[in-house]
């Protein structure tokens, strides 16, 4: 017993300390969404994907300059003349340069570039999804540490007034007022009650468990949020439109199109004539020089029917990267739709419950007045409690949907970014390493120095 009252009274002063508003160290929900943006390894995870991905610029740029390559030989012969012992050694030795360049390869290289900045491009927006979803989420449970603190604290409120019920139940049956039925019956909803706060205890530090794996630092002293508002469109159509053009989602699946039609003429172009030029220049013993410059032309007849199987198969490509734009599109659109109809919702929910809340309080005051005159009994008290508890635990519920709901909507329209929610915090420049690597032409360490 001494063991259970020890960890509710922990809880309880853990809960209030989340919830007490300090006004120089209270962590807001802007704050905290900086900290995650900061701090979230899977958005660097992320920002990592795109730096490789960047590389694939440079890649394909190589097609358009020189291969040069050094050689160097040794040769030793042993000639052994008739059936005589008579040997004759001799080593020669060499040393040369050699390069090749593409002069025309089908427009193979020029369409392999643009391809690899459409898949920049595309992963830039990539990029961007991954950074609003990890924002949504810090924001989810942000709302949800507030909620479960919530209902920590009024289940701790229950328990205190069902144990004032179960000693005045024992009080009135010691004076012959009551019966055991009524100890039973409050004793009952007070163990029933320990049982819930113990659940809600449970709940609240699992949810500061994954604040601190999102956020990255524990929750302390928390804001209670509000809803976005001024930052959202108008009406339910704006908001397709908006997020029909803007979300990253989309774009990428735009951008995959661009690069998938340009893999399709690259691999066209593997059936057009090339024309390379090489050289080489070398010296051998006894001072032999030689030198060289050649021209080649190309021209592909039959290449056992691959290079044709590679363009079908990128035209396959390129149809369903289309097909997949129109899929995407549906699923903003019906996200769009669906949160925007549970926001409004949960702002309906939310003065219901407040006005279910009030009125509960006012009829349990005057189920425990009529009690003390013998018209209403122990149960009639107990029943009207749960209510009250259920009505302040729908409110809780439904202040953090409409959070939650706000935000995910943001989300969905394309804007949950650092710059439409003005978060202190800088913001990644995705373009930078691009401008560091895309025209390199060696160097094996990376732009951070490994």
């Amino acid at each position: 017993m001494f063991s259970t009252r020890k960890t509710l009274f922990f809880t309880a002063a853990l809960t209030a300390l989340a919830l007490t508003p300090v006004a120089a160290s209270a962590e807001t929900i802007q704050g905290a969404l900086a900290k995650a943006y900061k701090n979230n390894p899977d958005l660097n995870v992320a920002r990592a994907g795109l730096r490789a991905t960047d590389e694939g610029v440079a890649i394909a740029k190589s097609g358009y300059r020189p291969t040069v390559s050094a050689t160097s030989s040794v040769s030793r012969t042993q000639t052994q003349v008739g059936g005589t012992s008579l040997t004759t050694n001799s080593t020669a030795s060499s040393v040369g340069m050699s390069f090749t360049q593409s002069l025309f390869d089908g427009f193979q290289t020029r369409n392999n570039v643009r391809a690899a900045e459409a898949s920049v491009y595309g992963g830039r927006q990539d990029l961007i999804n991954t950074e609003m979803s990890i924002l949504l989420s810090a924001a989810q449970i942000y709302a949800n540490v507030i909620r479960d603190a919530q209902i920590v604290r009024v289940r701790q409120q229950n328990l205190e007034f069902l144990r004032e019920q179960r000693n005045a139940a024992q009080a009135r049956f010691d004076v012959g007022e009551g019966t055991r039925t009524d100890i039973a019956l409050a004793q009952a909803q007070l163990e029933s009650a320990r049982a819930s706060l113990l659940a809600a205890q449970a709940q609240y530090k699992s949810s500061v468990a994954v604040y601190v794996q999102i956020v990255g630092v524990a929750p302390k002293n928390l804001k209670k949020p509000r809803p976005l508002s001024r930052v959202l469109p108008s009406s339910t159509q704006s908001a397709v439109q908006i997020g029909l053009r803007e979300h990253p989602t989309v774009r990428s699946a735009q951008f995959a199109v661009d690069a998938a039609a340009f893999s399709v003429k690259a691999n066209e172009g593997t059936l057009l004539p090339s024309v390379a030029l090489s050289g080489s220049v070398s010296h051998a013993d006894g001072g032999t020089n030689t030198s060289s410059v050649t021209a080649t032309l190309s021209v592909p007849i039959y290449q056992g029917g691959a290079a044709s199987a590679r363009v079908r198969q990128s035209k396959e490509s390129l149809g369903q990267a289309r097909i997949q734009v129109d899929s995407v599109r549906r699923t903003v659109e019906q996200n769009i739709v669906t949160f925007w109809a549970q926001l409004e919702a949960s702002k309906a929910s939310i003065a219901a419950n407040r006005a279910q809340v009030e009125a509960a309080k006012l009829a349990l005051q005057g189920v425990v007045e009529e009690r003390k005159v013998g018209q209403s009994t122990t149960l009639d008290v107990l029943e009207t409690q749960t209510t009250v508890l259920n009505a302040q635990e729908s409110l809780a519920q439904s202040e953090r949907d409409a959070v939650v709901n706000s935000y995910s909507l943001m989300n969905w329209i394309g804007r949950l970014t650092v710059e439409r929610l003005k978060l202190k915090v800088a913001r990644y420049r995705a373009a930078d390493h691009y401008k560091a690597v895309k025209d390199k032409w060696f160097g094996l360490r990376t732009v951070d120095g490994r």
